[in-house]
């Protein structure tokens, strides 16, 4: 008799922010990085959402955190 084959349950999708509503990323089984969304938008979004680490050290680092905003 032929093995059956096992079914993994179906991941409920993960709350998202609303300007990345839709987003879906996957890794294939080569670990590349598949998105449905342009890599663009999500690198300005992150720009304009989330704090960096290795800067937040700087002493100018308020100074170029308004520069980003304005843009």
């Amino acid at each position: 008799m032929a093995k059956k084959e096992k079914k993994t349950p179906a991941t409920p999708k993960p709350r998202v922010h609303k300007e990345l509503q839709g987003l879906d990323i996957t890794i294939d089984q080569f670990g590349e990085i598949k998105s449905n969304m342009n890599i663009e938008k999500l690198n300005e979004f992150l720009d304009q959402n989330v704090d960096d680490k290795k800067l937040a050290e700087r002493e100018d680092y308020d100074e170029m955190k308004k520069g980003k905003k304005k843009k």
